[in-house]
């Protein structure tokens, strides 16, 4: 049953539409078109916050996927929700300053390095003979 797994990748959806909002209304409020990535420092904070989330969130649903399947699904879902409030943190962080961002930042790396650990040992004790 990997129901719980569907609704994180729901969450992963919903968290990047919202970062994507943000710099709808960013470029609105500072009057930045695209494909412009400059100009007011806030938008560009509120941007790079954007794209960054972006860059790791395929790294994070693989990770969660691997671990929940192969290690334990309840397990994985409490790393994904705690990343996901990591990420979340991380983006609110950044667009008020880029120093806000590295306490949310290294938490969600030490997440990653934890969901790597349960998937490769997940997968070790699924492929290896006992």
């Amino acid at each position: 049953n990997k129901m719980l797994l569907d609704c994180y990748r729901s969450c992963v959806v919903l968290f990047l539409v919202y970062f994507a909002l943000q710099v709808i209304y960013a470029r609105r409020k500072y009057h930045i078109s695209p494909p412009e990535t400059t100009g007011h420092p806030e938008f560009e904070r509120i941007f790079r916050a954007q794209v960054n989330c972006s860059e790791y969130f395929p790294i994070f649903v693989s990770l969660l996927w691997v671990a929940g399947i192969f290690f334990h699904q309840g397990v994985a879902a409490a790393c994904g929700l705690l990343y996901l409030y990591t990420r979340f943190k991380y983006f609110q962080g950044y667009t008020v300053a880029a120093q806000g961002r590295l306490g949310p930042l290294y938490a969600s790396a030490r997440l990653l390095w934890l969901l790597l650990g349960l998937a490769v040992a997940g997968l070790l004790g699924h492929f290896l003979p006992p």
